[in-house]
């Protein structure tokens, strides 16, 4: 396949090229490629004319996004327009990340496919945008929602939690009042390559890995698995305010996999490991 990604650069890009290392790669990042600008993006991709393009750039700054709007607007929605408009002039199928943001985030139960979108933040509604924006130009598309996404290099939770346990501090207070699905680069990876083994499937999918924590017990399991004495004391969200609200319950069901018939996504017990293995 020749596959080209946009945001090649970040976390999960740099997971993605040594994922797909034996396709054929395209990276389309700054400043190679500015997917703000329309024609230019269509022109580039052209050049390649792609199988696959698998759309990570976007602005994941939560906090920056509540203060630079129309930034946030002009990279997540009117970017992800022109990447959906360019991959469908090439013919390619479009797999574009999202995330669980696009969620209100105050169920008493993980959220499915199905579920109608209602998020919160500018970051949450412009990535909700983003994903109407493939739905309308692009008919041949899988949008694949993640969240608490750690990754070889980072930034992530992981590597702040790492470098805070630098034995200066007695005890981290991490918030215990917010439950989600930690999830690897490496666990999304893999399962878009399995995704992308049928080019029947479209349509919206929830890649996270299986089993839920907090962030406190997210913290908790990367200590123990680095062997790390760190103590971690629970607090609320509310003692650590923040410009955008953050999800109270981020978890996703993995409707879609079970549907298929496709084996589930690792738990994340077993995902942090083999990436804490790896990088630390």
């Amino acid at each position: 396949m020749k596959i080209l990604i946009t945001g090649g650069k970040g976390m999960l890009g740099r997971t993605l090229q040594k994922e797909f290392a034996d396709e054929t790669l395209c990276i389309a990042d700054l400043p190679e490629c500015d997917i703000t600008d329309a024609e230019k993006t269509k022109a580039f991709f052209a050049s390649f004319m792609p199988d696959v393009v698998i759309h990570c750039a976007a602005m994941t700054a939560v906090d920056r996004c509540e203060t630079e709007v129309e930034l946030a607007t002009r990279l997540n929605v009117e970017g992800t327009r022109n990447v959906a408009v360019a991959a469908d002039c090439c013919g390619a199928k479009l797999v574009a990340i999202s995330t669980d943001y696009v969620f209100r985030g105050d169920a008493d139960r993980p959220y499915t496919e199905e579920d109608i979108p209602d998020p919160q933040t500018v970051y949450g509604k412009t990535k909700f945008g983003g994903e109407e924006m493939v739905q309308r130009h692009c008919q041949n598309h899988l949008i694949c929602r993640i969240s608490w996404l750690y990754g070889a290099g980072g930034p992530s939770f992981v590597h702040a939690m790492m470098n805070l346990a630098d034995g200066s501090r007695p005890q981290l207070k991490v918030v215990a009042d917010q439950i989600g699905n930690p999830t690897s680069t490496t666990a999304v990876a893999r399962k878009l390559r399995e995704l992308l083994r049928h080019p029947e499937f479209r349509g919206t999918w929830h890649l996270t890995c299986e089993g839920e924590t907090s962030w406190c017990g997210f913290a908790r399991e990367i200590f123990r698995l680095a062997g790390k004495k760190q103590e971690v004391v629970p607090c609320t969200t509310a003692e650590f305010p923040r410009p955008a609200p953050r999800p109270a319950n981020s978890r996703l069901e993995k409707g879609m996999l079970k549907k298929a018939g496709l084996a589930p996504m690792p738990d994340w017990h077993d995902a942090l490991k083999e990436f804490m293995q790896a990088e630390f």
